[in-house]
């Protein structure tokens, strides 16, 4: 773990100098030095006496740097296409286990010829435009701001029922992240 790294950014981003931390913890500030260089691990009480000086929770001084919030901004946006119709993709943002993206059908177009199926659960948003989705014996029409969810390892599709292009959110849910490239 590399604690001492992150409480020095944060110190440095709150503009608190190493002697105010000590000030308010009761550490010396060589002790505090060989913390923020992960010379010495400090005890849960002592990370706790930092934690509040930095008012920030103690879980947070705990989490692996790939555990914090990940930011993709929508000029970043990964865009890859899908399927026979070329569906535009829009890569939003995804944790270990969560892929969220927004999904373009053009009129007319589908996510595929016959339903498919793959590992985990999805939850749609139709953000605009018109929808079909089927997934075995349901099927329904959904317009903007409708929203439906399944699991989906039963063969499904959906297909753009309107005159414009629809776009729909997709977040989907998989136990591990090899199930994350799924559309």
């Amino acid at each position: 773990m590399d604690i001492g790294s992150t409480i020095r950014a944060i110190r440095k981003r709150k503009n608190i100098t190493i002697a105010q931390i000590c000030e308010e913890c009761g550490l010396s500030q060589g002790f505090m030095s060989q913390v923020e260089t992960n010379k010495t691990s400090p005890s849960i009480s002592t990370l706790e006496s930092i934690a509040q000086a930095l008012k920030v929770p103690l879980a947070y001084l705990l989490l692996k740097k790939e555990d914090r919030m990940h930011i993709v901004r929508k000029n970043e946006r990964r865009i890859t296409t899908s399927g026979a119709d070329k569906l535009k993709v829009e890569h939003m943002s995804s944790s270990k286990n969560v892929k969220m993206m927004l999904v373009e059908l053009p009129p007319g177009s589908s996510t595929g010829v016959v339903p498919h199926a793959h590992e985990g659960e999805e939850v749609h948003v139709v953000m605009k435009g018109r929808i079909y989705a089927e997934q075995g014996d349901d099927a329904a029409e959904f317009e903007e701001g409708d929203s439906f969810s399944w699991h989906a390892c039963t063969p499904h599709l959906v297909r753009n029922i309107g005159e414009d292009t629809a776009i729909v959110l997709i977040s989907i849910y998989t136990e591990n992240d090899s199930g994350l490239d799924l559309l």
